[in-house]
């Protein structure tokens, strides 16, 4: 068995554990919906944070070519793995049994920090490429990730509702060609 076998265990059980944030939210909104105010922005975030962590899980397969693996080298793909994680615990709220859930409330108060979890994310994919490999993503795949940074950003910042509706809707159309064009094959 090569190091990156050994090393990928522990990515995918914090993916996995990611996933479970998200899965655990749908049963709890699905238990609670007649109690829920529902609102499509962390909806949306949520079904892209699956879709994330399974694109990240994909293209982890790429990092197998890796050898020689330093500590620093696993501890930025770590890094990034849990980052992805965070975003997935902060996505939908906890719900409790007695109590009205307002899921645009949650959003909106959760905003700043989810995004800037997202940002965060995005920089130090950044980086790891260049710990991992020396250099920055290639052309298509850093333009997506600049228009995805772009994105993060202004819904780190600004508070409009239509602006955090466009974003959501967009950014799932936009992850959808981000992985056909780049990840639709290992």
């Amino acid at each position: 068995m090569d190091a990156f076998s050994y090393l990928s265990v522990l990515l995918s059980v914090i993916l996995g554990l990611a996933i479970q944030q998200v899965l655990l939210g749908y049963r709890a909104l699905a238990l609670a919906r007649g109690r829920v105010r529902w609102y499509g922005p962390p909806l949306i975030w949520s079904v892209l944070i699956i879709l994330l962590v399974v694109q990240h899980w994909w293209a982890s397969f790429g990092l197998a070519r890796l050898s020689g693996w330093s500590f620093v080298q696993f501890a930025s793909t770590l890094v990034e793995t849990a980052l992805l994680y965070m975003m997935a615990a902060l996505v939908l709220p906890d719900i409790r049994a007695d109590a009205e859930t307002d899921l645009r409330d949650h959003y909106y108060r959760e905003a700043p920090l989810f995004f800037g979890v997202g940002v965060a994310a995005i920089v130090w994919n950044a980086a790891r490429e260049l710990i991992l490999y020396g250099q920055l993503p290639q052309r298509l795949d850093l333009g997506f990730q600049l228009l995805f940074l772009t994105l993060a950003l202004t819904a780190m910042l600004v508070r409009k509702p239509r602006i955090h509706e466009g974003i959501a809707g967009a950014m799932l159309i936009i992850f959808a060609a981000y992985i056909g064009l780049l990840f639709a094959r290992l």
